[in-house]
C-alpha cells in the first residue's frame, strides 16, 4: 500500500458511492442549509474503519478505488414475505452512504407503498455501474441515479425518466472542485503532481467533469496526478480532502454545502477553488418494460407529491420542494461531455 494511504485506516470512515460535479471560485462558500434528495450524510457513530486499495474495471480501466464494505442487505415496507403480493423494487445509486440512504428514504418510500397497495423493497449496491444492472436486469424497478447513469441507462438499454427534484428552486446543481486551504492549491492546473479523489465512474461531477478539465489540457489522470482513487460517495472525497488523504476532489455541490451546514468546522479546512457550469439535477427513472399503467402510478406520485401535506413533510425532511417532469433532452450536455471525454 503506498505511504499516504496508511494514515486512511485510521481517517476516513463509511463505505463509497457517487455522483459528480463542481464550481469555483476562491471564495467561501454560500451554505444553503438543504438536503439534496440523493446525497445523504454519513453518521460517524459506530461504523469502523476499514480502508482497502483495490481496484475495479469500467470499460476495460483498471480503476484505484477505496472500499468500505458497509453494505446493507435491503429493506422492505412493508414486508413482502408476509403479504404474499410482488414488491416494487427501488433502488438509491450510492452517492452516499447505504445507511443513511435507507433512512432518509423510508418515509418516502412507506408512503409510496401505501399509495400503490403494494410492499415497496429497497435494493442497494456500492457502485452506480451495479445500480444500472439491477435495472438492466429487471433487478429493480425504479431508482434514483444520478446524471450520467440515467445518460448511459437510457443510451444501452432504455431506462425511461419519471421525474426530476427541484431543490431551493432549481433542477439543475454543479460540480466543485475543492482542496484543503493550507494546500497552496489556487487553480485546477496545480493539481499536477498531487493526489486526486475522484467518485464513481459514471459520476458528472465526481468524475466526467474533472476529466473533461484534463481534456482541455490535453492529459490523462495517469500522467497528470500523483496517484488518484474512486471513493464511491461525495462525502468521502470531502474527507479525504479535509483528512489529507489525497490534496483535491471533484464533488457534488449540494453534498457539500449540507455537509458544511452540518459541520461548519469544514469550512476551516475546505475551499472550493472552481464550480463546473449547472447539468440537469439527478432523476428517478424506470427499467425498460415496467408495466404502463404502473408507470403512470408511479409518475403522478412523485409530481404530485407536494400537493399533500404528508407528502410536502417528506420532501421538506429531504430538502426538496418538489418534483418536475424531465425529458432526455434536459441531460445533452452530461451525454456531450461523456462523449468528449470518450466514455
Amino acid at each position: 500500500m503506498e505511504p499516504h494511504f496508511e494514515g486512511a485506516r485510521r481517517k476516513l470512515v463509511a463505505r463509497s458511492e457517487i455522483c459528480l460535479q463542481t464550481w469555483p471560485k476562491g471564495d467561501e462558500l454560500v451554505i444553503k442549509g438543504r438536503k439534496h434528495l440523493c446525497w445523504i450524510f454519513l453518521s460517524l457513530g459506530a461504523l469502523g474503519w476499514s480502508l482497502l486499495l483495490s481496484g475495479c474495471r469500467a470499460n476495460g480501466e483498471q480503476l484505484p478505488f477505496i472500499s468500505f464494505h458497509e453494505r446493507e442487505a435491503a429493506t422492505v415496507s412493508p414486508d413482502s414475505r408476509h403479504t404474499g403480493v410482488e414488491p416494487l423494487r427501488v433502488s438509491v445509486a450510492s452517492m452516499t452512504s447505504t445507511r443513511e440512504s435507507l433512512r432518509y428514504y423510508k418515509e418516502l418510500l412507506d408512503f409510496l407503498a401505501e399509495y400503490l397497495g403494494q410492499p415497496v423493497e429497497m435494493v442497494q449496491r456500492n457502485t452506480y455501474a451495479e445500480t444500472n444492472e439491477l435495472l438492466r436486469t429487471g433487478a429493480v424497478d425504479l431508482a434514483f441515479v444520478c446524471t450520467y447513469a440515467y445518460v448511459r441507462a437510457h443510451d444501452e438499454f432504455g431506462a425511461r425518466l419519471l421525474a426530476v427534484p427541484e431543490i431551493d428552486g432549481a433542477t439543475t446543481y454543479q460540480a466543485y472542485i475543492i482542496t484543503r486551504k493550507d494546500s497552496g492549491v489556487n487553480d485546477f492546473s496545480d493539481f499536477k503532481g498531487k493526489r486526486f479523489a475522484f467518485t464513481d465512474p459514471l459520476s458528472t461531477t465526481g468524475y466526467l467533469y474533472p476529466l473533461t478539465l484534463l481534456k482541455l489540457q490535453e492529459t490523462r489522470p495517469e500522467d497528470f496526478f500523483a496517484s488518484h482513487i474512486f471513493t464511491y460517495s461525495h462525502d468521502n472525497s470531502v474527507r479525504a480532502v479535509r483528512d489529507g488523504i489525497v490534496d483535491g476532489a471533484s464533488v457534488e455541490s449540494q453534498v457539500l454545502d449540507e455537509m458544511m451546514a452540518r459541520d461548519p468546522e469544514l469550512q476551516r479546512h475546505i475551499r472550493v477553488i472552481q464550480h463546473s457550469p449547472d447539468f440537469s439535477a439527478p432523476p428517478v427513472i424506470v427499467r425498460p418494460g415496467l408495466n404502463e399503467a404502473l408507470e403512470t402510478r408511479l409518475r403522478d406520485f412523485f409530481l404530485t407529491l407536494h400537493e399533500n401535506s404528508r407528502g410536502k413533510a417528506i420532501l421538506q425532511n429531504m430538502g426538496i420542494d418538489r418534483y418536475q417532469p424531465a425529458t432526455d433532452d434536459d441531460y445533452a450536455s452530461v451525454r456531450a461531455l461523456g462523449m468528449l471525454v470518450g466514455k
